[in-house]
């Protein structure tokens, strides 16, 4: 039911994801980042926990790749998950248990990782890691929401997708992006790249809002002066 991208750039040390599904609110339940420390997608028959479980690993010392065969061998249901993680210097690790949905595929590489559950076909992953590689001078943001869309053009999920989610994270201890569609009947992921477009020209301000707010600039709103 779900298709993704967890991804660490390797310019800015900026890590993130990027996920859709035909369920609602996927990016509430799947998607898990923290500064300095990893990403983790959590999808298929989804446990949440598994994801704030892999970044505390992270954040003690493991690797991607470490953190996910301790979830793996800890965890109950392992069987119906399916994880991707990338660590903070980039290395990558998945798993999709025997009970994964439908189709499903992986495909990563250094500082990526892509995968999906009940899939049209097995080669959307490796569409949306071809597209985040092609955009590799642009920035975190646009080239996990252009490896989105890369995944729903290759076929995307077996069925229509009805939500959409981006979460970045990099030298604030708080998300710098958090978008979500969490249910739209049709095209989620061009209404997140709708709303990317028009959070990214503001995210710094944000970050300066919150860090100095004396040097912040204006709000832009009615009333402000």
């Amino acid at each position: 039911m779900t298709f993704s991208i967890a991804a660490r750039c390797s310019a800015t040390g900026q890590l993130g994801l990027a996920v859709s599904s035909s369920s609602p609110a996927v990016a509430a339940r799947c998607a898990h980042a923290r500064a300095g420390v990893g990403a983790v997608a959590s999808q298929n028959v989804t446990d949440p926990r598994l994801g704030p479980r892999g970044l505390e690993l992270m954040a003690l010392g493991a690797s991607a790749r470490q953190a996910r065969d301790a979830l793996v061998a800890s965890s109950p249901g392992m069987a119906h998950r399916q994880l991707t993680l990338v660590d903070a210097k980039g290395g990558t690790a998945h798993w999709s248990g025997a009970e994964t949905l439908g189709l499903h595929a992986v495909a990563e590489s250094a500082g990526a990782v892509c995968a999906g559950n009940l899939l049209a076909n097995a080669e959307v992953p490796e569409a949306m890691l071809q597209a985040f590689a092609k955009a590799a001078r642009d920035p975190l943001g646009d080239r996990l929401i252009a490896a989105l869309q890369a995944g729903l053009e290759a076929g995307g999920e077996a069925g229509p997708v009805h939500s959409a989610g981006l979460l970045l994270v990099r030298d604030v201890p708080w998300p710098v992006a958090d978008l979500r569609i969490d249910w739209q009947e049709e095209a989620p992921i061009a209404a997140l790249a709708s709303l990317w477009r028009r959070y990214e020209p503001q995210l710094e301000d944000y970050v300066t809002r919150a860090l100095d707010p004396a040097a912040a600039p204006g709000y832009g709103v009615p009333g402000e002066g």
